[in-house]
């Protein structure tokens, strides 16, 4: 889930839509509207106009846009100490909880983590950090570093941290740093995953499914051909690819959807079902 923050002073901007857009893309089912600034605005019917607009603009991107809690306040008088707007952002929050499920931990499945920053602890070693994708790891576990290098490396976990906290085990959507035994600080790096030994391979070939947004969505103004060069991102990297359109098909045009073969300049940790944008 997530907070979609509009302002009361302007209403819906062309970012609003994007945001909306790219929360659809990547899978939030769940949004809150928080309109801010509301101390600045006298007219109630102004407020009600500019609630009406989002509303409209959510249902426009298949979100119940009029069932969608819409909290109304001042964050910077909340900052600023007032009782009335600090109780507002309490409010703002008890709605996440009640209208936002707790997401299912996906711990059946191996551990995957996407590696988001690397750094050194004297004295101990290399950590990475990120948040687990799915799965479960242990204290002691053997895990590979996957991606980008043309080498698999095997390391052993030999700490686990999460906000300052040392822990036996990490599972899916916790966000942890992993100690890594006998690997130095350029052996791992940010778009790199941590993963159960065996359970993913890094790939440089692939094809996929993709749709091309239009210029009123926030994508291309133009179409692209065979052999066309974008960055693909995966997880927490981007990665210059090659792009092969099916035999047949000249030029793709925004809002078309196409299967693609994909080359990338690395290997890149994917299996079936991987999501990726360019």
């Amino acid at each position: 889930g997530a907070i979609l923050v509009v302002s009361a002073t302007d209403g819906p901007m062309p970012q609003t839509r994007e945001h909306i857009l790219l929360a659809r893309q990547v899978g939030v089912k769940y949004l809150i509207v928080f309109l801010n600034k509301t101390d600045l605005v006298d007219d109630e019917e102004l407020l009600e106009l500019v609630e009406m607009e989002v509303r409209e603009l959510l249902n426009e991107y298949n979100f119940p846009g009029d069932d969608i809690p819409v909290i109304r306040g001042s964050a910077l008088k909340a900052l600023e100490g007032d009782p009335e707007q600090e109780e507002v952002i309490m409010n703002l929050m008890d709605t996440v909880d009640e209208y936002i499920p707790t997401p299912e931990r996906d711990n059946d499945k191996p551990f995957l983590l996407p590696v988001e920053d690397v750094f050194t602890i004297t004295g101990r070693g290399t950590v990475a950090s990120g948040r687990i994708d799915r799965g479960k790891v242990n204290v002691g576990d053997e895990i590979e570093i996957i991606g980008i290098k043309p080498e698999t490396q095997k390391a052993v976990v030999t700490g686990l941290e999460m906000f300052r906290k040392t822990l036996d085990y990490g599972e899916a959507g916790d966000n942890v740093g992993v100690l890594l035994r006998g690997i130095t600080r350029d052996e791992v790096e940010r778009g790199q995953v941590l993963a159960k030994p065996g359970s993913i391979t890094p790939h440089t070939k692939f094809k996929g499914e993709v749709y091309i947004l239009t210029k009123e969505e926030g994508g291309r103004h133009t179409p692209f051909f065979n052999n066309y060069r974008p960055q693909f991102y995966f997880r927490t990297t981007d990665v210059t690819g090659n792009i092969a359109l099916p035999e047949g098909t000249e030029m793709v045009m925004p809002g078309d959807n196409v299967t693609i073969e994909v080359e990338l300049i690395h290997p890149i940790a994917v299996e079936k079902g991987t999501t990726f944008s360019i």
